[in-house]
């Protein structure tokens, strides 16, 4: 059994896909070449943004973006401990201080109502993260942010193609950044990433610091970075935009069955060491199960145990960044956010993808509770 199951996916797809690549092939334009324009393109009416900067990855529209709205040394910047590396690294890589405030108990996201006390004369933006394939709590977010005059980064690396409250995620702040990873709900087959505004000239910055900071040929009024996209990379994309919209409603429904499976699985067994919680979906939002992520005690066992019995899992993420080696100098030590430690302890991610038949989830989930159980 696959984790992801990118091989499916191509099979489906082979033949439109095979003459996007070749067409670049033919013309030759491996760097920004026509397809990136085309891709932003299609990009910007799916999101329902204005502008859609394509770009290297998912790690470099974070900085692009703190890039794009001044930054700079000595500035901090609010997100969540509960994240991949990356949101906190771009952060320091950008001169600026992460500050961490914990997670909501049930969606993992950042909690809005422990940002005000985080927030310093020193912060400047503010980075909530979409963790699992769901939008955070962007309504109270934003609140916040408009409350103090501070701009928005959504880190939607994992939940491109969700939706919060009838607006698509990346569309729901100033800025959105999203990443094409190969296991993301939409990835390429390498590195990519996209930052989505509504703000013509914040766009016409980030497009700018992505090419060297250059607005005309050998041209730089200001600093930035080879954030661009290989063009082999939008042709990708393109190729898997088409089945997009089916792989997302596949995996709502894929992920919906598993929270059936396992909840009913468990039902009864009230031994909390027992106990296996599934995904809580927030009203008035969708999730593209980026990953389909639970809580188990034991974790170790677990782990072990589904591994014997043939069922690949993963985990997103077992240490949170203020426990990570390289934030050891901000002297948060464990305790500082409880939730985040809590949950990094317990949580496990199975296989989830757009091609998981019935019979391969009843089966992971039957390993899932031997596995609990035993």
């Amino acid at each position: 059994m696959n984790f992801i199951d990118l091989k499916s996916q191509y099979e489906r797809i082979r033949t439109p896909m095979n003459e996007r690549i070749q067409k670049v092939l033919d013309h030759g334009q491996y760097i920004m070449g026509p397809e990136v324009v085309e891709l932003e393109q299609r990009l910007a009416e799916f999101v329902g943004a204005k502008h859609c900067i394509a770009a290297s990855s998912g790690t470099d529209t974070l900085l692009i973006a703190m890039m794009a709205i001044g930054i700079k040394p000595g500035d901090e910047v609010i997100t969540s401990p509960f994240t991949f590396i990356a949101t906190g690294e771009m952060i320091a890589l950008a001169g600026a201080k992460p500050v961490f405030v914990d997670i909501d108990r049930r969606t993992y996201n950042l909690d809005p109502a422990l940002i005000e006390a985080a927030i310093t004369p020193r912060t400047k933006a503010i980075m909530p993260v979409s963790l699992y394939g769901q939008c955070a709590d962007m309504d109270g977010i934003n609140a916040v942010a408009a409350k103090r005059g501070l701009p928005v980064i959504e880190d939607a690396a994992q939940s491109f193609g969700a939706y919060y409250k009838g607006k698509a995620s990346c569309a729901v702040s100033e800025i959105g950044s999203t990443s094409f990873f190969p296991s993301k709900p939409l990835g390429c087959y390498g590195d990519g990433g996209a930052l989505f505004t509504n703000d013509s000239a914040l766009a016409k910055i980030m497009a700018e610091i992505r090419v060297h900071g250059q607005d005309r040929r050998y041209h730089h009024p200001r600093l930035g970075i080879n954030g661009r996209l290989d063009t082999l990379q939008a042709a990708v994309l393109l190729g898997k935009m088409d089945i997009f919209p089916d792989e997302v409603a596949k995996r709502a429904k894929i992920g919906a069955r598993y929270s059936e499976l396992v909840n009913e699985a468990f039902r009864g067994i009230d031994d909390p060491q027992k106990k296996v919680t599934t995904p809580y979906l927030a009203p008035d939002c969708t999730s593209v199960y980026a990953q389909y992520t639970v809580e188990v005690p034991n974790r170790p066992k677990v782990e072990e145990g589904m591994k014997a019995r043939g069922v690949p899992t993963a985990v997103h993420y077992p240490v949170p960044l203020h426990l990570q080696p390289v934030f050891a100098e901000l002297g948060q030590g464990e305790g500082t956010f409880p939730i985040s430690e809590s949950v990094a302890r317990r949580v496990i991610s199975l296989p989830m993808h757009p091609y998981l038949t019935e019979d391969q989830q009843v089966a992971v989930v039957k390993a899932l509770k031997e596995s609990v159980l035993a």
